[in-house]
This record gives structure tokens, C-alpha cells and sequence, in this order.
């Protein structure tokens, strides 16, 4: 079965604090989307690599991942994503992934892949939760104490059947939403899981940033 990755990298990253888009900010001397797109090459499962980002960015992007297939994305992510899901063709399997996690190691790319090959519909990588959770009201004050035990952070790349995917962006047309697989969800769809790993962290904050420039220099 083929496998296609898309890479939204068309937000601006604003949390960031600096005045580009994220995906082309560099780490130790190369964007995070060059490394979120050669590490998904890297693990050996991807035929293809879809990435998407805004028009006036495309000579730019088609510079640093020339491996890769460069469309114009949209506005809000879920536009994004359907530019992407537009330009898979007879793909049967296809993942998302985020350019903001350039570290990922190729293991959680291969889980991925090989839970889609085992039969499952939607898979997300993930990490337990280890932080104490709360539950705050309007005012800031704790309504209560989460139980974390069945609690999970989500990462990426999610991975789907073509059609599952492109099932939950059909029937979700006016949608804004961050995480794919929930838009699965709210059509009905079966989500299982594969374990994630502590590199595949997102870059966010200049403080995440600061981070990743440290895991990446022992990376070398």
C-alpha cells in the first residue's frame, strides 16, 4: 500500500515570537522543515511526501525539500490538510505530520505505518501523562483533580486510511480543528494508538525552541 506523509507548514507560528513562519525557523543550521521531511524519508515507510504551505512560499519550500511535492495550503489548518488530501491521488494510506516536530524518530514513523498495515483505520502516537491535572473554573480556581491514569498526549504523524480521512473531512466541511484524528472521532471512527517518544516534541514557544536546539546538538 502506499504511504503519503503530508506536512502543514503553513502557519505563521506567532507563540513563537519571531518573524517567520515556523516551519522555516532553523535548527542548528537547517529548518525544521527540511528535518521533518527527511526524517520522514528517513524511516524508510514513506513513498511520498506532501507539503503544503502558503503561495507566496512555494519557490522557497520547493529550495529546502526538493524530495518533496510542494502545494499551496489554506488558510486554517483544516484547509491545509484538504490541499494536501487533494494532491494524494490512489494513495491508500496517508499521514499527518507536523513540520513543528522535526526530531521524531523513525521508529514512531514505522509504528505508525505498520498499525495502518495491520488494519487499523486511524492511529496517533502517544505518551502518557505525567504531570498532575487539573480542572479549573472561569476564575481560575481548581473544580477538580483529573484522573491521569487513562490520559494520553498526542502526537504526530497520525496516521489514516485515505478514506477514513478523507471520510471525517466530508462530513465536517465547516470544521477548525487542530488534531486530525479527532475529526475521525466525531464521525465515528476507531482511533488506536502506538507509543510515542519524548523527540517527538513540539516546537511552540521560544522556550521549546531553546530545547530542541539542545537534543538536536547530542543528536549529531
Amino acid at each position: 500500500m502506499t504511504v503519503v506523509a503530508l506536512v502543514p507548514a503553513a502557519g505563521q507560528g506567532t507563540r513563537l515570537g519571531l518573524n517567520r513562519p515556523k516551519a522555516f525557523v532553523t535548527l542548528q543550521g537547517r529548518s525544521l522543515l527540511e528535518r521533518a521531511v527527511d526524517g520522514l524519508f528517513a524511516s524508510g515507510v514513506i513513498d511520498e511526501v506532501v507539503v503544503m504551505v502558503p503561495a507566496d512560499l512555494v519557490d522557497g519550500a520547493r529550495a529546502l525539500v526538493p524530495r518533496a511535492r510542494v502545494v499551496v495550503g489554506g488558510v486554517e489548518r483544516t484547509d491545509t490538510v484538504r490541499a494536501g488530501l487533494a494532491a494524494v491521488g490512489d494513495a491508500e494510506l496517508v499521514l499527518v505530520h507536523d513540520a513543528a516536530r522535526p526530531l521524531t524518530p523513525g521508529p514512531v514513523i514505522e509504528r505508525v505505518v505498520a498499525a495502518l498495515r495491520a488494519g487499523a483505520s486511524a492511529v496517533v502516537p502517544v505518551l502518557p501523562v505525567v504531570d498532575t491535572i487539573k480542572r479549573v473554573d472561569a476564575d481560575g480556581a481548581v473544580a477538580a483533580t483529573v484522573d491521569r491514569a487513562d490520559l494520553r498526549a498526542v502526537q504526530t504523524p497520525q496516521g489514516f486510511t485515505t478514506a477514513a480521512l478523507r471520510a471525517a473531512y466530508d462530513a465536517a466541511p465547516g470544521a477548525v480543528a487542530t488534531d486530525d484524528a479527532g475529526l475521525v472521532e466525531r464521525a465515528g471512527g476507531a482511533v488506536v494508538t502506538v507509543a510515542g517518544d519524548p523527540l517527538a516534541m513540539k516546537i511552540t514557544t521560544a522556550f521549546d525552541l531553546r530545547v530542541a536546539e539542545a537534543l538536536a546538538q547530542e543528536l549529531k
